[in-house]
């Protein structure tokens, strides 16, 4: 809250009280009681093949997370000619406290990457729900030389949220993508990006925002 400077003395201050409009806020922030889950009903593309994705809800309710074991895009050194890009497309199925509604608020996307000094890595995402059009992707990219563990979030404001549809069971569709191109880089040195991991310490996480669904 903005601070006001006192200079009018107590009745000053009290007429001022009274005038000033109420700063316009969100909704409070809510969480629903009871037990969310999350579950993978559909999984296409070259970035989770079968029995390689995961998810699971946070026990707060606040978020959940996808753990890929087998999501990476590489160029160079011996690569097929599709390598370079790999993505995803989840079908996820949220269960959610009866009188509840959620939108996604922001998602932390994580992995590793390896990139020669020329060459450069996109990480894209996108999402909706189950019968609307897709939210714009957005895209994150890194540039060589690096070598390190890396991480892109997108955040959405509240006013811009989209909220899947009270009394209603909608998939939550995820569309990820992974690019390595070599650029300048020498075309036989190995450039990689991943968003996997084998024992679930990296991991996606998408954040939740809460309302109450207005009575039937």
């Amino acid at each position: 809250m903005r601070l006001r400077r006192l200079t009018f003395g107590a009745a000053a201050i009290a007429l001022a009280a009274v005038a000033a409009p109420a700063p316009a806020q969100a909704d409070t922030p809510t969480v629903p009681p009871g037990h969310v889950t999350v579950e993978v009903v559909g999984a296409n593309g070259s970035g989770c093949p079968a029995g390689t994705t995961s998810v699971a809800a946070a026990p707060d309710n606040t978020a959940f997370t996808v753990t890929y074991s087998d999501y990476l895009a590489q160029t160079g050194a011996g690569s097929g000619g599709t390598d370079f890009r790999k993505n995803c497309q989840l079908a996820l199925r949220v269960h959610v406290p009866q009188g509840y509604t959620y939108a996604i608020a922001r998602a932390d996307y994580r992995g590793f990457a390896s990139l020669q000094r020329g060459a450069f890595g996109q990480e894209r995402a996108g999402y909706y729900f189950q019968g609307a059009s897709q939210t714009a992707r957005t895209t994150h990219q890194f540039n060589g030389p690096y070598g390190d563990n890396w991480q892109a979030s997108d955040q959405t404001g509240y006013t811009d949220l989209v909220w899947a549809p009270c009394g209603e069971t909608r998939n939550l569709n995820v569309n990820t993508e992974l690019r390595v191109y070599a650029g300048s880089s020498s075309p036989q040195a190995l450039n990689f990006m991943s968003m996997d991991s084998t024992d679930g310490s990296v991991n996606t996480v998408y954040h939740f925002e809460w309302k109450e669904c207005p009575a039937a």
